[in-house]
């Protein structure tokens, strides 16, 4: 039998090995929170308590035992509470003024300056027997219209009524239309705008002799003051049977 048919009929078993096994390693275990392992995250851990045997515990009152919401661990609790109160049964004896009755808009504020205030008293009863008139009693005149006598007055007009005695309503026929009176300019009770006019047409300057256009000039024949470029011209054309010259 060949050696490799020997190999494969005698598989590898990992038990025959002499190296240690998984339980020689003493790792932390990363259960419970006891010598848990450091490098692991290790999640909160709740263990539930013993029951007592003590009576003064065993008879407490169960969960429907009512306790007070205002008394918490720290005390009493202190939220301010209010009460509606009753109603009177004599309402005179009940009179304090509304919120209605206070003005606190009229009370200046403190601290703060204030001009002083003065008011006019009543008038005493020693003062009954003065015979001198009050301010009330005097009458003063009019300062409108023309009749004052010692104020200046201003001019004043006034209008008369419509006499038909010779007016148009005597004839209706001889009212005057809508285009008998002339239409007022708007620059009489306006500002008037600036007004402009348009001159003439006007012409450039010029003589009456005829010049020469553009047309009439032929600056490619100027030799005068500029070179000429050397000029070719063609031959005539001859019959292919001409005897050439032959000097």
């Amino acid at each position: 039998m060949p050696e490799t048919d020997q190999v494969c009929k005698y598989r590898h078993i990992a038990a025959k090995e002499r190296g240690p096994g998984p339980g020689r390693y003493a790792l932390p275990p990363t259960l419970g929170f006891s010598s848990h392992d450091a490098t692991k995250k290790m999640e909160p851990a709740y263990s539930f308590g013993r029951r007592l045997i003590h009576k003064a515990i065993k008879d407490s009152p169960g969960p429907a035992y009512f306790i007070n919401p205002r008394i918490t661990r720290h005390g009493k609790d202190g939220t301010p509470s209010y009460s509606l109160l009753s109603r009177q049964s004599d309402l005179q004896t009940f009179k304090t003024p509304s919120a209605r009755a206070y003005y606190p808009e009229k009370v200046h504020p403190q601290g703060e300056k204030i001009a002083p205030k003065y008011s006019i008293g009543f008038r005493t009863r020693f003062r009954k027997l003065d015979q001198n008139p009050p301010s009330s009693k005097y009458i003063l005149p009019t300062v409108l219209g023309p009749a004052q006598p010692n104020k200046l007055s201003a001019p004043s007009y006034s209008m008369t009524g419509r006499s038909k005695i010779g007016c148009y309503l005597e004839d209706l026929a001889n009212a005057p239309g809508p285009g008998h009176t002339t239409k007022v300019e708007t620059d009489v009770y306006m500002s008037k705008v600036p007004h402009y006019s348009l001159r003439s047409r006007t012409f450039m300057p010029h003589d009456g002799v005829k010049k020469p256009g553009p047309g009439a000039h032929f600056p490619e024949n100027v030799k005068i003051n500029k070179p000429n470029a050397p000029s070719y011209s063609l031959g005539v054309r001859h019959a292919e049977y001409v005897c050439p010259l032959i000097t």
